[in-house]
């Protein structure tokens, strides 16, 4: 599995909201989708109020969220 960062917008009626999101998939349509369901299930947003605007594959050593980075690079 490969590490991507996922950055956008939550556009409520009266408040936006700046996220960045790293998560794990094969491929940055699965991390956009990943991104989607996570934010829509933990802060009740519908898919039309997120927009991603930018996703970008990370390596190893770009890599900030402890729990992704360990998977990524296989350490025990």
């Amino acid at each position: 599995m490969k590490a991507f960062k996922v950055t956008g917008e939550i556009n409520k009626p009266e408040l936006s909201t700046p996220f960045a999101r790293e998560v794990l998939a094969d491929k940055s349509e699965h991390a956009v989708e990943k991104v989607y369901a996570d934010i829509g299930s933990r802060h009740r947003v519908r898919r039309c109020h997120i927009k991603i605007t930018s996703t970008k594959e990370l390596k190893a050593d770009e890599i900030e969220n402890p729990v992704v980075k360990k998977i990524v690079t296989g350490e025990q």
